[in-house]
């Protein structure tokens, strides 16, 4: 392994031509002892940078990207192997902290709306539940629930209620002036009744 530790570690381009040609068009064997000499390299590279399994993925992303990527070993034009290889190593590791801590944030934030969308679709339904039960007549709960609800169109609620359209169309103007007087909360809460026309 002496001489292949001799001929990973050119002193320049000039003295170490046929290496650098063999390293940049991905010679298998130069690659492995790449691997082999560099690893400690490169684990030192990210370790001031990630630990745990985000440090074992940019070690082995770092060799991957320079046994699959050529572009990035032709990037490497002699001098200190280990050098390039720390350079290369931190760019990537500072490149994925970058992005963990976009993603935990991102994640963060949507955890905190879906909590607010929570928040607001709980305090809706507390809102929907009291004005059903202490605000809207008996007799209207049928529209309130088809047309404001449901969403069904004036034709449908009426059909499935079996009432005429009008008196549909006539609930649904009283329910909607209910239902402004105790969003806009006046004070005002009229009392229970028992029925509407």
């Amino acid at each position: 392994m002496g001489s292949e530790t001799e001929s990973l570690e050119p002193g320049s381009p000039d003295t170490d031509e046929p290496w650098l040609r063999r390293f940049h068009a991905g010679d298998p064997e130069v690659l492995e002892a790449c691997y082999r000499e560099f690893f400690g390299t490169v684990s030192r590279a990210v370790g001031s940078i990630l630990s745990g399994a985000d440090r074992e993925t940019v070690i082995h992303e770092v060799f991957a990207r320079i046994i699959s990527n050529a572009d990035l070993r032709r990037s490497f034009r002699g001098g200190s192997l280990a050098a390039w290889l720390g350079t290369v190593t931190r760019h990537h590791a500072i490149d994925l902290r970058r992005r963990l801590v976009r993603e935990t944030a991102i994640s963060n934030r949507e955890q905190e709306s879906e909590s607010h969308e929570w928040e607001a679709a709980a305090e809706a339904r507390m809102l929907v539940e009291r004005f059903r039960r202490e605000w809207l007549p008996g007799e209207w709960l049928g529209v309130f629930e088809l047309r404001f609800l449901e969403q069904l169109s004036q034709a449908e609620a009426a059909s499935r209620l079996r009432i005429q359209r009008t008196t549909l169309a006539y609930r649904e103007l009283r329910i909607r002036r209910l239902l402004k007087k105790f969003l806009l909360g006046d004070g005002a809460r009229p009392p229970r009744r028992k029925g509407a026309p």
